[in-house]
């Protein structure tokens, strides 16, 4: 009788890196005992982690001194499981458009309100954040072995890594990487952003920053637009508890309450 081990062959064959409990009881014919068995056998030997309840991914031999696979290999299949959507966003989308200055030890995405629990299985670490208003636009998809998988837009991309700033690592490691980003985000993209995104002092942050970098960039007239066309107040480049913007000095109506150091 065919056991689990030929299975994940067979799923490998057709570059599949993932199978669910309901998907492994209709293809092996054993029993409930034998299958938990065989599993607790395969986690042990380090050839599947168990990454959520039912949910398991596979560890070829060419990853698993890492103990992990790339994230893009299985967080598709993932959120179909948890039937819920998602987006790979910050530091790992920045990765795949090309800012790879950073080095990330963990994986980030964001879903959908109500949040869920980081994900965390010995080297894997996916760190989980839930936004209250899903983007409209600005999701994109990439394709990997294992096929299509939800990254944020550059545009997006750089909105997040601002919104969440204090949450990723500070200001200074995100002004980094949207130097990187900056040369990724099309007039396009950053209209499809403006066109729904709920932050106006994000935006506020975005044009400022923007201009840091590359004052001839086309996106910093869109922004320019949009806040002609939007109420809005001076606010910190960087929030902080207790503290509220005083004058600013520039047409963002930002106030620059840190240093801006570039790791670049």
């Amino acid at each position: 009788m065919a056991g689990i081990s030929e299975y994940m062959v067979d799923l490998l064959g057709t570059e599949q890196y993932a199978f669910s409990w309901e998907e492994l009881t209709a293809e092996v014919p054993k029993t409930e005992a034998a299958l938990k068995n065989e599993l607790a056998r395969l986690v042990k030997k380090k050839e599947i982690v168990n990454l959520r309840a039912g949910f398991y991914i596979i560890i070829p031999p060419r990853y698993r001194s890492y103990g992990k696979l790339p994230v893009e290999l299985y967080i598709e299949r993932l959120f179909a499981h948890l039937k819920k959507p998602y987006y790979l966003a910050f530091y790992s989308a920045a990765t795949f458009h090309g800012a790879s200055h950073q080095q990330i030890q963990q994986d980030y995405l964001i879903t959908k309100v109500p949040n869920m629990p980081d994900v965390i299985k010995g080297p894997i670490h996916l760190k989980v954040f839930a936004a209250s208003t899903w983007p409209k636009k600005n999701i994109v998809q990439k394709k990997s072995d294992a096929g299509y998988f939800k990254i944020s837009s550059p545009a997006l991309t750089a909105a997040d890594l601002i919104h969440y700033q204090t949450k990723v690592g500070g200001l200074n490691r995100v002004f980094t990487t949207l130097e990187e980003l900056t040369e990724t985000i099309t007039p396009n993209d950053m209209q499809d952003l403006l066109d729904w995104y709920p932050h106006v002092s994000t935006i506020q942050r975005l044009g400022y920053l923007l201009e840091q970098i590359n004052v001839g960039h086309e996106g910093i007239q869109h922004i320019s637009q949009y806040l002609r066309q939007h109420r809005h107040f001076p606010v910190l480049l960087s929030p902080k508890k207790g503290q509220k913007a005083g004058s600013t000095g520039n047409s963002w109506k930002v106030d620059v309450n840190v240093k801006i150091e570039s790791d670049l």
